[in-house]
C-alpha cells in the first residue's frame, strides 16, 4: 500500500493558519444574549414547539391586522370617489334639467329666428 504523503507535507511547514473556533451568528447571539441564566445549560427541546406555535400565531395576527388596515384605507378611498362621482352626477343632472326647460330652449334657438309660440297649437280636423 502507498503511504499518505499529505500529512507529512503539512507537518513539514505548510500548516494552514487556524484562527481558532469560528464565530457563527448563533454563537454571537448566544454570547450577547447570555440566556444560560434563564434557561440553564441549553434550550429545552420540549419548549420549541409551543414557542414556535406562539410565534406563528403572532405573525398571523400581525399580518391580519396589516391587511385589515389596508382594506379600511381602500374602502375609505372608494367611498370618497363615490361621493365625488355622486356630486358630479347631481351637477350634470341639474344642468341638463335647466337646459331642457322651454324657456332655456327658446333662448338658445332665438338667434336662428325661431320664436316661441304664445298660443296653444291648433288641431286640424279633416272631414272624409
Amino acid at each position: 500500500m502507498s503511504q499518505n504523503t499529505f500529512k507529512k507535507k503539512l507537518k513539514s511547514g505548510n500548516k494552514p493558519k487556524s484562527t481558532g473556533p469560528r464565530k457563527t451568528i448563533f454563537s454571537w447571539i448566544e454570547e450577547k444574549l447570555d440566556i444560560t441564566k434563564v434557561l440553564g445549560e441549553g434550550v429545552p427541546v420540549q419548549l420549541v414547539p409551543p414557542v414556535g406555535f406562539i410565534v406563528l400565531l403572532a405573525l398571523i395576527y400581525i399580518w391580519s391586522n396589516h391587511r385589515a388596515e389596508n382594506m379600511v384605507r381602500k374602502i375609505e378611498k372608494a367611498q370618497q370617489e363615490v361621493e365625488d362621482l355622486r356630486a358630479d352626477v347631481t351637477t350634470l343632472e341639474a344642468e341638463y334639467m335647466l337646459s331642457s326647460m322651454q324657456s332655456e330652449l327658446a333662448k338658445k334657438v332665438a338667434n336662428q329666428g325661431i320664436i316661441e309660440l304664445n298660443e296653444p297649437p291648433i288641431k286640424i280636423e279633416v272631414d272624409e
